[in-house]
């Protein structure tokens, strides 16, 4: 992106931006946190679990997770086939 479109983009107010400590918060959370110990496949974004957006809805607020993310199939097929891919 061009110097100009970005500091268009940076003006606009329509992108708020994070610390590196506000951005790694969430991360920070998850692997520390007792109260989550023994779950494992959700998607967290500011320091919450994160809404499983819907597939149907036309445009993007920018957050949330979209549902074939969390698809355990789709997981498995993807580890298979990066493991092919590395084997190869």
């Amino acid at each position: 992106m061009d110097p100009e479109a970005l500091a268009g983009l940076r003006a606009s107010g329509g992108f708020t931006y994070k610390t590196l400590g506000q951005d790694a918060a969430s991360s920070a959370l998850v692997a520390t946190s007792p109260q989550l110990k023994d779950i494992g496949g959700r998607y967290f974004e500011d320091c919450g679990e994160a809404a499983v957006l819907d597939s149907g809805a036309s445009g993007s607020s920018g957050s949330g997770v979209a549902a074939y993310a969390l698809d355990p199939k789709a997981a498995a097929r993807l580890w298979r086939v990066s493991v092919d891919m590395l084997a190869g």
